[in-house]
């Protein structure tokens, strides 16, 4: 069957997937947040790293050869480095609730709670948490509160993001297929690479939009001449990193979720010029609630499923940027700020 389109779920959010939740919480002083993506049971998941400076957690154990099949969380979060300890509220929460992996009775179980990290360290908040930063308690906050609603723009790991020289934000989008696929996205946007073309302010996913869910303006006169981005963050402005997850209700292997997240990275890509730099550390998760078989054949549907990945990570994107607002007491430019 070839695919025949697709529109947004009912909130068009990454919710919209049968057995997922979000959670997502901020500190605004600090210029920070968590999201984190928390399937109802645990969840088939595969990474690619496409950008030269990742930080991440337990990527590794995703690989297809190796012992771990499924997760029970994935946490995005700012903070660097010390965002990594977002992950540790969330695996604490999930063992006190006896969830996680384990392969002896009477242990505690183990959950696997892959996480990435992107850079808002330099955005002039209120840095100077020396031993305690405010992480493992935003990742704990986070996952308390998830739910199939939350909020777009400045808020989550979105909080403290800039794209380009826009202030960025979470986005997130959904599509459902004419055979009843749902495929969706989340995503924090913190790019060096510029979200709008050159002259104007027109979204470089414009294409790929849906009715008026990040303005509405079309693709009319987008052109991206050789080496002309639209505003782009400057050469001595070298740490960013876009991180992601994009979810499909289709019961995938490991090594299909794999291609999956492989194929939704052209959804950066598509939305985000440059992107997977030296200094990205751009990541793409991609996670499998099963609700649904694949159907035959299997590798045509993951195709059409990739595929739609894609654009609905760059539509996601675009939401992002689109939604976001200034930081409480101060200025940043905002895609609404633009002359129309």
């Amino acid at each position: 069957m070839v695919g025949t389109g697709a529109g947004p779920g009912p909130r068009n959010l990454i919710t919209d997937v049968a057995g997922l939740r979000v959670g997502q919480a901020e500190d605004l002083a600090v210029r920070t947040g968590v999201t984190v993506i928390l399937p109802d049971a645990r969840a088939v998941c595969a990474a690619d790293v496409r950008g030269g400076a990742p930080g991440t957690r337990e990527t590794d154990a995703l690989q297809p050869e190796n012992l771990v099949d499924a997760v029970d969380a994935v946490v995005l979060s700012g903070g660097s480095v010390y965002g990594l300890a977002a992950a540790d509220g969330v695996t604490t929460w999930l063992g006190a609730r006896g969830r996680g992996f384990g392969l002896v009775e009477g242990i505690p179980k183990s959950p696997v709670v892959p996480a990435a990290i992107l850079f808002d360290v330099a955005n002039g908040g209120d840095k100077g948490w020396r031993e305690a930063p405010p992480y493992r308690d935003l990742g704990r906050r986070a996952v308390e509160s998830a739910g199939p609603a939350f909020a777009l723009g400045t808020a989550g790991a979105g909080a403290g993001a800039m794209a380009g020289t826009l202030k960025g934000g979470i986005g997130s989008a959904s599509a459902v297929t004419a055979d009843g696929y749902t495929v969706g996205a989340i995503v924090a946007v913190n790019s060096w690479g510029s979200v709008i073309a050159p002259g104007g302010r027109t979204f470089w996913a414009a294409p790929f939009e849906v009715g008026m869910e990040f303005g509405g303006l079309g693709p009319g006169g987008l052109a991206g001449p050789p080496d002309a981005w639209g505003p782009a963050k400057r050469p001595s402005e070298q740490r960013n990193t876009t991180i992601a997850c994009v979810a499909v209700d289709a019961a995938l292997t490991p090594a299909q979720a794999k291609r999956l997240a492989v194929m939704a990275q052209d959804g950066l890509a598509r939305a985000i010029r440059p992107v997977h730099a030296p200094f990205d550390g751009d990541v793409v998760f991609a996670l499998s609630t099963a609700a649904r078989p694949l159907a035959e054949p299997a590798p045509y549907t993951l195709a059409r499923l990739g595929a739609l990945a894609a654009d609905v990570l760059a539509r996601a994107v675009a939401r992002g940027v689109f939604e976001a607002t200034p930081w409480p007491d101060a200025y940043v430019s905002c895609w609404r700020d633009l002359p129309a």
